[in-house]
């Protein structure tokens, strides 16, 4: 029962990693001794990103835009020219959108659905052959696809093709999984409540620890070692016999609704 828990050694990519959830996994891998390519749009922040996380260990920036088929090959191209097998692979990469129903347009749903829901399936179906190398029957690769209590519940906001978009990743989570499992992949998902990012930055004030955390059983915001640890939960071997569940890591707030 010793090393339930050790990720070191691994491989793993996090898409979207340059800031929140994304970076805290990352952050989180690092620490731990996983060699963690990250990933997202704006150069200056992945880079920055990952010369604070290379302190703690091995932390490589890819710059990409996963929104497009052709930029996602572009960086799985990149990954797969310095990485024979990938023992991790985390679908973070996001976006949203809000606008009134009656006014919501066409190209808030494509922007939304290409990237939380496209680009995981895509990005995924290229890593194949490479998770396939790495996993075994007793240590399987990991792919944790980011979904969000959004998809679970109703979001109380005008974003409907971002719920939309995290109900179909954790359907297409239990999908991929079952298919995907003989061969040594195990798939699941989290499903993350209120955390500090970019996407929520609007509806927090300037330091989000002083704000009052009222509508949760646990009152308090997500916390980079919640987003680490459950994922580091995910991609260890304390979690062999987990396959094609989205675990809710929210502080209570389905389990109150």
């Amino acid at each position: 029962m010793k090393d339930l828990f050790d990720v070191s050694g691994k491989v793993a990519v996090v898409t979207g990693g340059s800031t929140g959830i994304g970076a805290m996994i990352a952050r989180g891998f690092v620490e731990n001794g996983v060699k963690t390519y990250i990933t997202a749009r704006k150069q200056p922040q992945l880079d920055d990103t990952a010369a604070a996380l290379s302190e703690f260990g091995e932390c490589i920036a890819i710059q990409s835009d996963l929104s497009s088929m052709d930029g996602l090959n572009a960086f799985a191209d990149a990954v797969l020219a310095r990485e024979d097998k990938i023992d991790i692979l985390i679908n973070n990469a996001g976006a949203t959108w809000g606008a009134p129903v009656d006014e919501f347009p066409e190209s808030g749903w494509d922007k939304v659905m290409d990237l939380n829901v496209k680009s995981i399936f895509f990005l995924t179906q290229r890593f194949l052959p490479a998770l396939r190398a790495a996993g075994s029957k007793d240590d399987p690769s990991r792919v944790v696809n980011i979904a969000s209590i959004n998809g679970i519940t109703h979001p109380g906001m005008d974003n409907y093709s971002y719920s939309a978009s995290k109900a179909a990743v954790i359907q297409l989570t239990r999908h991929m999984a079952a298919d995907l499992g003989p061969d040594n992949i195990n798939i699941n998902g989290i499903a993350p409540g209120f955390f500090p990012s970019k996407m929520t930055a609007f509806l927090l004030p300037d330091d989000p620890e002083e704000m009052e955390v009222t509508e949760q059983p646990i009152r308090r915001l997500g916390r980079a070692e919640d987003a680490a640890g459950t994922t580091i939960y995910l991609c260890s071997k304390a979690s062999n016999y987990i396959c094609g569940h989205t675990i809710v890591m929210d502080g209570g707030v389905i389990a109150a609704s």
